[in-house]
């Protein structure tokens, strides 16, 4: 059989295949703008915010969810002086803290009591939340198994497990200890957990790391790497040394107020939380009939 274009002039089968060519990179051009629908979300965050519902009511509201840090959390009265800042002294008592971060039920989530005991609590936070992100979703999390998706998680630090590897006697060190603490161990148990076959990848740019995840997420749905993904950031305050290290910079608002962009800006106050969106391409999104939140 005969090629379509066999027929035509050395001009003219040029002319088709720089029309063909063309429209190939308007279909990448326009790939790489797809929208990505926001059919899910979960939140843990300071102040009793549980639910994304909560986090606009606070907006709304204009309160604050900052506190002076309690003892049972961090004690920071030894180390405490007043500013400026003195070599090993924080000058700042003030955080956004969860209101019970070691609050976890293992066994929903088949954890054995020991392992569960040397996971970092972002750990736990984050199967907590995304599981919530996904049931807000209209998802089943425990009907994911084999599904190419994805898990892209910001995360920078885990102090939890920095002070529970120094505080435990060597020969009570186990293999739980670094799956429990390892930042990627925390995209990784995430995607084993349910089933995914897709990336799972930790991000670390330091303050920009969740915004990033979203981004790396929104390119492997549009570049087809994965038909779901979970974007997410954690974060959790448990030892004096950032807010040392972060006094010594200067960094801290000595009032314990943000003030982004105001002239009375003088610092920013440490937090903790956890954030997960669940995404699809908006095509997708639309043609199974998801409640569309937003779109990126």
């Amino acid at each position: 059989m005969s090629h379509p274009a066999s027929g035509l002039s050395a001009d003219k089968q040029t002319l088709l295949a720089l029309r063909q060519l063309r429209q190939r990179v308007e279909e990448l051009e326009n790939a790489a703008r797809e929208p990505i629908a926001i059919v899910g979300m979960g939140c843990r965050f300071p102040g009793g915010l549980s639910s994304p519902k909560d986090l606009w009511k606070l907006l709304e509201e204009k309160r604050e969810a900052i506190s002076e840090i309690p003892r049972w959390r961090v004690d920071l009265d030894p180390i405490f002086a007043a500013y400026p800042a003195r070599p090993g002294r924080t000058y700042s008592r003030w955080a956004g803290l969860l209101d019970r971060p070691d609050a976890f039920d293992a066994e929903f989530f088949g954890i054995a009591p020991r392992e569960a005991g040397a996971m970092d609590p972002q750990q736990r936070l984050l199967l907590e939340v995304s599981w919530e992100a996904l049931e807000d979703a209209g998802i089943d999390p425990k009907n994911l198994a084999g599904l190419h998706a994805g898990v892209f998680l910001g995360i920078s630090a885990s102090e939890y497990g920095q002070r529970a590897q120094h505080s435990v006697p060597v020969e009570q060190l186990s293999a739980y200890n670094l799956q429990g603490s390892a930042l990627n161990a925390a995209a990784g148990r995430l995607a084993y957990f349910y089933g995914f076959s897709g990336p799972a990848v930790a991000i670390d740019t330091a303050c920009s790391s969740s915004l990033v995840a979203i981004d790396r997420a929104c390119r492997s749905l549009r570049e087809g790497e994965s038909a779901l993904a979970l974007a997410a950031g954690v974060n959790l305050i448990a030892s004096a040394e950032g807010f040392i290290i972060a006094s010594q910079w200067g960094m801290l608002s000595p009032r314990g107020v943000c003030a982004a962009f105001d002239e009375s800006a003088d610092g920013f106050v440490r937090g903790e939380g956890c954030g997960v969106v669940v995404l699809k391409r908006l095509r997708d999104a639309e043609a199974a009939g998801d409640r569309v939140q937003a779109v990126i």
